[in-house]
Order: C-alpha cells, then structure tokens, then sequence
C-alpha cells in the first residue's frame, strides 16, 4: 500500500496537454471525485462543490478565460472546483444541519454552533472573507483527487490561471452561493513526463524534538 501511494506521487505531474482520443471511464472519475467528497474541511462544513464537465463545447467556450491553456480542451473531463459562501453561514441553517448529522443533545449542538459563529466571526463577517476561507479548503480536495487519479494512472493538472469572474458568468453562477476556486482537467498524457523536481528533505523538514 505504501510503494502504490509513493507510485501515484512520482506519477503525478502537472501535464500540459492531453490525448484528447481517450475518455476516463464512469468507475475511475467517480473514484476520483469521491476522494474530493471524502476530504476532511474546516468544521467538517464541506463547503465545496465540483462541477464536472465532458462537453467539448462548454470547454471550449471556458478555454479563451482560462489563459488559452490546451488542457482545458484536450481533457477528458474538465473539473470546475467551486468554493461555498452562503452555506457556510449560521443563517443559512447549512452549519445546523452539518452539526446535527452527530447525534447530540440540544445544549452540546448549542456550544458547538456559539462555538463556530464565534471563532469565525471576522471570517463569515463578508463574503470575501467567506471565500479566502473555505477556498483554502477546497485545495485539500483536489489535492486528493490528483493523488486519487495518479493511483489509476490518470493524468492531472491544477489551474489557477484563469479570470474568475468570466469563467464564473460563463458558467452561470450565483456568486452569492458559490465562487470559483480551481479548475482541475483530467485524462491521459499524450507527451512524456518531465522530471520531477523537488527540494530535498532535508531542507523541507525539519524535527522539533
């Protein structure tokens, strides 16, 4: 299980173009957006939601505000990663609801929702505040959905070139419900891989005893 994993890592790259000829199947996609639900989230709120798409014109109309980059379009599935902003407010009654899904006596759900509302209270204070919050959090998901692809030996390549509000109108969002954060293409390599290049351990780590 340990040398899979560390195989997925070294297979993972940021790949620049894919072979548009080959499809990933219903079984390996639903695989990999199972690791972005599955992700943990700050307060267990899950505030993100992925948009999946397969349409070539969609994706083409989604290219030219995506700096033109070629894995928009040769991808076999193009993943939009929204960040949630109404949701995540005490308001909506969404945080209740998260919180309740733990069987717990009334008071207990009443600390934990003052709790909540009151460690976050600059954070839910605007919507920009909302979104740099539980946008951070939606790169946790990805993150597991690029390791979840490389184990099928599926391709990936995160995006953050982009201008958010045309891809957002494109799309037709409610920027009041959901914004944009990552645009995350899946398919196949159709060119070899670089090298992989990290800094050593030694400089990354370090161990506080």
């Amino acid at each position: 299980m340990e040398k899979k994993f560390m195989d997925a890592m070294d297979f993972r790259h940021a790949c620049k173009v894919f072979d548009d000829t080959k499809k990933i199947s219903d079984e390996d996609m639903n695989f990999v957006l199972e690791a972005g639900r599955k992700s943990p989230s700050s307060f267990g709120m899950e505030a993100w939601k992925f948009l999946v798409i397969t349409n070539e014109d969609l994706k083409a109309r989604l290219k030219p505000v995506c700096w033109d980059q070629p894995q928009i379009t040769t991808c076999s599935h193009l993943v939009i990663v929204l960040a949630g902003i109404d949701g995540v407010k005490p308001e909506s009654g969404i945080p209740k609801a998260r919180f309740e899904r733990r069987e717990m006596p009334q008071e207990k759900l009443d600390f934990y929702l003052g709790l909540y509302a009151g460690h976050l209270d600059n954070t839910l204070s605007s919507d920009e505040n909302i979104y740099s919050w539980t946008a951070r959090q939606t790169f946790i998901a990805a993150g597991n959905m690029m390791t979840a692809a490389a184990i099928k030996g599926i391709d990936s390549c995160p995006i953050e070139g982009f201008d958010k509000n045309k891809v957002e109108e494109i799309l037709g969002l409610d920027k009041t419900k959901w914004q944009l954060s990552i645009v995350l293409p899946f398919g196949y390599r159709i060119n070899e891989q670089s090298s992989q290049l990290r800094v050593p351990f030694e400089e990354v780590v370090e161990f506080i005893k």
